[in-house]
Order: structure tokens, then C-alpha cells, then sequence
């Protein structure tokens, strides 16, 4: 694994041309992902095949040369391995049946490997067909954020009915948090044990939380995930982003141990190279709308990262995920200015 870049960065080294790849790389931006969802039925018959996962997964390898690959699936296969009903409907996204406080006092991780075993045999032939130097990440969702789709049933604006639940049902939420951390960790730990080189932990809703609640709902349960799965695998390398925690940022780089942290595109990139970078690798941060968009405006941000950042350990990414009308001739564009010294 020596000549695997990102995991260089992850672990701390500086770099002439820092590694690259692209939350949602695999996505519906690519007309050959598109075609792939076709054929494959249902989100989530697609999230369970292991032949068709490792296809979507290895497109954007084939046409970008990215230097990581991040396994095909969702943050929401965990929900659905603990017995609960999701499903996906099309152009308005994952559907649960809410949980209630009866419900969570059902849940058990009995069955949780049985459901997910054709992800760990997809993340195992995944890391067969890759090439040497490209690295494989495996994920899940963060508690807080699994949480917010198995209290409200779908995506919210400001996550409204998880936070009102947290506060009205503490122990029971506690309950949840506990179930889903738990899971998480052994979910993770699977997924390295099948081949996986790091691991990247998901937090999109962190930044709709207040102090108090951040650190109770997503800083602990990270430190928890982070030591569960150091235990079985010390030295992991272990991505954290939670996305929109702003000043919370410090406080979980210097509590959690992890080893890169997610930045979205609305944190400074002088602040993050004098508070965070000294001690952890950063991934970030161009906003995706700049997918979209292209021109002088994405190479001036692409430029401003790599002047900002290229002094310390980093990882080159987006802010949060391409969306579909991602345009593949500017993420080309984006990787042949990151590129262009090596």
C-alpha cells in the first residue's frame, strides 16, 4: 500500500500533488451510472448487488484516475438492517416509516451482518479490480445524522423533528444513538476486514445542532466509533466530516482522533490551515455548485485551495457531494489543474 497516496495524507504526510476523489463520484452526473440504475431496479437492489455496486463503483475510477474509490452504498442501509422500511422514492429521496419510542426499545442488531454481507462482498471485489495505488474507503452515516431519517422519516430542512424528539424522548434517543453507534462500528470494521483502506464517517446534519446537543449527539458517538474500531483495528485511518460544524470543528478534530477531516465550503481556508491543519489532514472544500458552473471561477477555487493547503496533509474533495447536473467535463477540469505538477 506504500504507493497509495491518500492513505500517505491520511497519515500525516505532505505532499507535491495532493490525492483527489469526489464525494458522489459514483452518481448520476455519469451516463454510465445512469444506465446501471436502469438495469438494476430498485436504490437499494442496486446498494445490494455486488455486481452492480462494484460496477458503479469502479466508473468513476476508469474515467478520472481518481486516487480513492468509495464503496456504492447509503447511510441508510444500517436502518434497513435493523428491521426498519426504507425505501427510495424517485426525484424525492429515502422514505422510512418514523420510529417511535416503543420501536426503539425493539430494536436489535441480530440480523445486521445478514443484511449487509453483499456489502462486504462488494467492498471485497471492489478492492480486487482496483488498481495498486487507488485507495478504497468504506462509510456509513454518523449516529446523529441515521438518526434524523429514522425519527422524521425523510430529509428536513433544519432536522426539526429529531431535534424536538431528542429533547422531548432523551433516553430513548439515547437509546437510538447507542444502537446506531454500535452498529456503525461493527458495520466499519467489516468493511475493513473485507478489504477497505480507511473509512469516512458521514455527519451531514451535524451543523443543525446547538453546542450542547453537538457534542452529545455527534462529537461522543464519534469518539465511541473511533475507538470501537481502533480496537479490533489499531491504526485505522478514519475520515470524520461533519458538515456545518463551524466552530464545533476544533473541538472534534483535538476529541475524536481522526485522522482527515471533511470540510464543506463554507470554512475559511485560512482558519482551517492555522486551527486544524497542524493536527489532522484536511479534505475539502470546493463548493459543488463549481461542478456545475466551471470556468475561471473553478480554477481560481481549485487554485486557492492548493495555495492554501499544500503545506500540510490534504486531500483534495468537494464541499459535499456533485450533485446530478454535475457536468463531467468540469470535474475533469477541476482534476487536470489539481494534477497538472505531478
Amino acid at each position: 500500500m506504500a504507493d497509495r497516496i491518500l492513505l500517505q495524507a491520511l497519515d500525516g504526510k505532505t505532499l507535491k500533488v495532493p490525492p483527489v476523489w469526489m464525494m458522489r463520484q459514483a452518481g448520476r452526473y455519469l451516463p454510465e451510472y445512469r444506465k446501471i440504475r436502469a438495469e438494476a431496479g430498485s436504490f437499494l437492489d442496486l446498494c445490494y448487488s455486488p455486481v452492480f455496486a462494484t460496477e458503479v463503483t469502479l466508473q468513476p475510477i476508469r474515467r478520472f484516475g481518481f486516487d480513492g474509490a468509495i464503496l456504492f452504498s447509503d447511510i441508510l442501509v444500517i436502518p434497513h438492517a435493523l428491521g426498519r422500511d426504507v425505501r427510495f422514492v424517485q426525484g424525492e429521496g429515502p422514505r422510512l416509516d418514523p420510529i417511535t419510542v416503543d420501536e426503539i426499545e425493539r430494536l436489535t442488531t441480530e440480523n445486521l451482518h445478514s443484511r449487509l454481507e453483499p456489502v462486504y462482498e462488494t467492498v471485497a471485489r471492489v478492492r480486487d479490480k482496483l488498481p495498486s495505488e487507488t485507495t478504497l474507503l468504506g462509510f456509513c452515516g454518523a449516529p446523529w445524522t441515521v438518526a434524523t431519517y429514522m425519527i422524521a422519516g425523510r430529509g428536513t430542512p433544519d432536522q426539526a423533528p429529531c431535534r424536538l424528539f431528542a429533547r422531548k424522548h432523551p433516553d430513548a434517543f439515547q437509546k437510538l444513538v447507542d444502537i446506531l453507534v454500535e452498529s456503525s462500528i461493527s458495520y466499519l470494521v467489516r468493511q475493513l476486514d473485507s478489504g477497505a483502506d480507511a473509512v469516512q464517517v458521514f455527519d451531514s446534519w451535524a451543523g443543525v445542532l446547538d453546542p450542547d446537543s453537538f457534542v452529545r449527539w455527534s462529537l461522543k458517538p464519534m469518539i465511541e466509533i473511533v475507538e470501537g474500531v481502533r480496537k479490533v483495528h489499531p491504526g485505522a485511518r478514519i475520515i470524520g466530516f461533519p458538515r456545518g460544524a463551524a466552530f464545533n470543528l476544533l473541538n472534534y478534530v483535538e476529541k475524536t482522533g481522526v485522522n482527515a477531516i471533511g470540510l464543506d465550503w463554507t470554512v475559511p481556508l485560512d482558519w482551517a490551515k492555522m486551527h486544524l491543519q497542524p493536527s489532522v489532514a484536511l479534505q475539502g472544500n470546493i463548493d459543488p455548485l463549481l461542478m456545475i458552473s466551471g470556468g475561471k471561477a473553478l480554477d481560481g477555487a481549485v487554485d486557492a485551495v492548493l495555495e492554501a493547503w499544500s503545506d500540510g496533509p490534504f486531500i483534495f474533495n468537494l464541499g459535499h457531494g456533485i450533485t446530478p447536473d454535475g457536468k463531467i467535463d468540469h470535474v475533469q477540469q477541476m482534476i487536470d489543474r489539481i494534477r497538472h505538477n505531478r
